[in-house]
């Protein structure tokens, strides 16, 4: 049963690596709120695999990780959100998007093992760029707050998912080691293209 459902999981991890390979951050946001707010992270395979990815290695972490560090990510990103939307911005914010994602996914392919303050401030950091990317669309929605509790919602779903994914492929290690791959090598491209 474990084994089925570790399957039906990762089949549905390379269903979500399939999604167009646009990014979530470029097009700009052209919603009226939170169904707008839920839906963009979906449509950029940087966010969907940098959130899943959060989620798988905490999974692996284990321990207070398996909470603390997602946790971490979304209240970093709605911070960095919220400054995104008043102007402030980093130079070169795509390929450090890309190379969370590479990153994200080369911790999980390789097991690396670290402290949970470690992992909160490593998510933490990812979690800047993606806040601050997201925070700079906000005001072209009409309602900001909706769309904001909208890509929080979406991002500890996709949190959530990582987490279920990494939690039933614990007894199968290969998953972790192919899983990861696959991320670092889109986090690759993503950089290569960006």
């Amino acid at each position: 049963m474990k084994l089925r459902l570790s399957s039906y999981l990762f089949g549905m991890f390379l269903l979500i690596a399939y999604l167009p390979m646009a990014e979530a951050h470029t097009f700009g946001a052209h919603g009226m709120g939170l169904t707008a707010g839920f839906a963009h992270p979906f449509f950029g395979i940087d966010h969907v695999l940098a959130m899943i990815a959060v989620g798988m290695w905490a999974s692996q972490l284990g321990g207070k990780s398996i909470v603390i560090a997602p946790l971490a990510f979304v209240i970093v990103m709605a911070g960095s959100a919220y400054l995104g939307a008043l102007g402030v911005a980093l130079p070169e914010l795509e390929p450090a998007i890309a190379c969370s994602v590479l990153v994200l996914g080369l911790l999980i392919a390789f097991a690396v093992r670290v402290s949970t303050l470690t992992s909160v401030c490593l998510v933490g950091l990812f979690a800047v760029f993606h806040g601050l990317a997201h925070g700079l669309e906000l005001p072209q929605t009409a309602t900001p707050m909706f769309y904001a509790v909208g890509f929080v919602s979406a991002t500890v779903m996709l949190h959530g998912a990582g987490i279920a994914m990494g939690i039933s492929a614990r007894h199968v290690s290969y998953l972790f080691r192919l899983g990861g791959s696959l991320i670092a090598l889109t986090g690759l491209f993503l950089l290569a293209t960006t």
